[in-house]
């Protein structure tokens, strides 16, 4: 802990932004109140935004008392007002260890699907801070590699080229109103680009981004509404992974439900692609619900795959995802078949503190490494509600720590590598991988 804790911020109705001149910033794990330990206070990263809480009054740390308050008013002057709780959504490739502190009593709907991190205003270092660490330094999804001013034209020069491929068609929308950067890297010729397939999914998850009951917050975009044919995806994949610089082709990205459901259209693509070029790398996200698709799309080639778990605990897991005619053996299962044939393995670890760090989750997590043998853990802040996840996942205490959790990964498994996104299979196994997490600058 530091001598001087950071300030607590809040927030006005009208969304300004301020420190408390006393009070200072706690965050919280899972259901508790902590402080932050020195260790996992930095900067705010550049690129990230900060977020009112609306209707949750902040919880801070009373430093002369030595408790936690909850902090409903601030007095400005002769004058007092209601205030809200601010959180940090970080740049992409920082992890989070700590959720914002507040009350959510008074919530009166789901906050929408964006990852919510304790921050506060050091007055030392003049600048925010957030409870986070670094876990992938791979700097092309820096927001500031995406000017929106260039982009138009691309999009346009390759509509021309291809006017009759759908999919194209799909990955402009999602480039240009939905601002996603892998769709925009098509387009830039570089890259990670995406090739979403399916409009079905045999999962139901609690923060699916493409799918929402209408009740739940709004999704972040609209899901593919049809199957790309074969020529659709190597019309699209080929030039990319010929052309590209550091060039990776996708298959679930974020608006489709899940691939593997039309893992044969895939694999027939994916032999095209390696027919056509050496060049490349050729990914696969998925659930990993059906083990059998896992072993064709080895068979043709398949160059790493992802797969995405909020748990390694079944019940957890089937809270999360509401799995449809598969059974959470059957990712286990999924995942052995990718190591045995070789392939880059990784998962999509959706973490949230409080559930990510619970010692019995921790405790399975080092079987399941251990048992699997996984070459990488991406670490993704869980983009939800974390009053609505705590509660789905019966959460009711605090774990041991994010950073502690990560230290005791690293002792145990020193080969194992963490990061936040795919990699090219020049990178699968870098020099010096083995001195892993936590990534320096």
């Amino acid at each position: 802990m530091s001598k001087r804790l950071p300030k607590m911020l809040y927030a006005d109705s009208k969304g300004n932004i301020f420190d408390h001149p006393e009070l200072c910033m706690a965050g919280m794990n899972g259901t508790v109140a902590v402080l932050p330990d020195e260790v996992e206070l930095i900067p705010l990263p550049e690129d990230s935004k900060l977020f009112t809480m609306p209707s949750m009054p902040p919880i801070s740390w009373d430093a002369r008392k030595k408790t936690f308050t909850t902090v409903n008013e601030v007095r400005d002057g002769r004058r007092t007002q209601r205030v809200q709780a601010v959180a940090a959504f970080m740049a992409p490739g920082y992890l989070r260890t700590l959720l914002p502190a507040c009350v959510y009593s008074g919530k009166k709907t789901h906050l929408p699907l964006w990852s919510y991190t304790a921050v506060g205003w050091d007055e030392e270092r003049d600048c925010f801070v957030v409870a986070a660490t670094k876990v992938d330094n791979n700097r092309n999804w820096n927001p500031g590699n995406y000017d929106d001013r260039t982009l138009d034209p691309l999009v346009r020069r390759m509509l021309r080229e291809m006017p009759d491929n759908r999919l194209l068609e799909q990955l402009s929308r999602c480039a240009v109103d939905y601002h996603c950067f892998a769709a925009k890297n098509l387009f830039y010729r570089r890259w990670e680009a995406p090739l979403p397939t399916s409009p079905v999914c045999n999962s139901a998850c609690l923060g699916c981004i493409s799918l929402q009951p209408s009740e739940c917050c709004p999704s972040n975009h609209d899901r593919i509404a049809f199957v790309p044919t074969p020529e659709e995806l190597c019309e699209i994949a080929v030039p990319h992974l010929e052309q590209a610089e550091q060039a990776i082709v996708s298959y679930g990205q974020g608006c489709e439900g899940d691939p593997i459901l039309q893992a044969d259209t895939i694999a027939e693509a994916t032999r095209r692609m390696k027919k056509a070029t050496s060049c490349g790398t050729v990914n696969f996200n998925s659930n990993g619900s059906l083990p059998d698709r896992i072993q064709l799309l080895c068979d043709v080639g398949m160059d790493s795959f992802r797969f995405s778990m909020n748990s390694v605990r079944e019940e957890l897991y089937n809270r999360y995802y509401r799995p449809k005619g598969y059974v959470f053996a059957d990712v286990l299962r999924s995942v052995d078949i990718a190591k045995q044939n070789g392939r880059f393995t990784m998962i999509n670890y959706l973490v949230s503190p409080g559930v990510s760090d619970a010692p019995a989750e921790v405790d399975a997590l080092l079987r399941f490494v251990a048992d699997s043998g996984i070459d990488m853990i991406q670490l993704r802040n869980l983009s939800i509600d974390p009053d609505y996840y705590n509660r789905e996942m019966g959460v009711a205490g605090q774990g041991i720590g994010m950073y502690q959790l990560l230290q005791r990964l690293k002792q145990e498994f020193p080969r194992l590598q963490f990061g936040y996104y795919n990699r090219t299979k020049e990178n699968f196994f870098p020099e010096g991988f083995e001195t892993g997490w936590p990534v320096k600058e």
